[in-house]
Parts: C-alpha cells; structure tokens; sequence
C-alpha cells in the first residue's frame, strides 16, 4: 500500500512542509514518487520517517541523520559506523534525561513551595 504525504504527515503529526524539507535534505533516500511526481512512502518508508521522528525529536542534527542514511546506503560494511551513531546518541540522550530530571526536581520543589501557605507569598526567596 502507498501512502501520500498528507497521509504520512497526519500519522507522524509533522507538517508535510517537514516531510519535504527532510527528503530534500536527504534523509529519505529510498522514497519513490508515482507518475505525477508526487512521493509515495511504503510500509518501509514509514519505518524510515519515524526513526528520522525519533532521531530528530531527541536531538540529532539533520547532518548526522543524513549520515546514517549515507551509510544504511553504502551496505553492511558501515554496521561498526552506525552502530556508534547510536552509541553516542544514546549517551547524548541519557544526558539530556539526566537534565530534564534535575530540571523536574527544581519544578516540583517550586510546586511544594507553593503548597505551603506560609511561604506561597514571599517574593525573596527563588524557591
């Protein structure tokens, strides 16, 4: 089954301008296009937008991703490169958690604050 680039858009609730943008950019090297020019992603093709999805949504630069797609490209004798794109982005993602944690314990200690009706008024204190 083909699926149009409205479709694919609403699925992964991207623009289609993004879709474009990301093919344009390389990082949809197998997707074809029917007759009238238009693209037409596969079941396969889905697979490749959400890992770019996911790839794009914890942080990887549109310049890593075409590199990995370059090496899916060139065949098994890249598995060792790409098997460390992952590696460091999977380090750079645990990081960015680790932030987003200590980031979530300032918030909530701002909430208990607020619980508090004996400090929820004093403006002098950060927390």
């Amino acid at each position: 089954m083909a699926y149009s680039i409205h479709d694919v858009a609403k699925h992964f609730q991207i623009s289609e301008h993004t879709i474009r943008f990301y093919d344009k950019e390389g990082l949809f090297p197998f997707l074809s296009r029917n007759k009238a020019g238009n693209r037409e992603f596969t079941e396969s093709d889905l697979e490749w937008v959400k890992l770019v999805c996911c790839l794009k949504n914890t942080g990887m630069k549109i310049k890593e991703i075409r590199q990995y797609m370059e090496l899916c490209q060139i065949g098994e004798e890249t598995v060792e490169q790409r098997k460390n794109i992952f590696i460091n982005h999977r380090a750079f993602i645990s990081q960015q958690i680790e932030q987003m944690q200590e980031s979530l314990k300032l918030v909530d200690a701002k909430l208990a604050f607020y619980d508090n009706p004996n400090t929820a008024h004093s403006f002098r204190k950060p927390l």
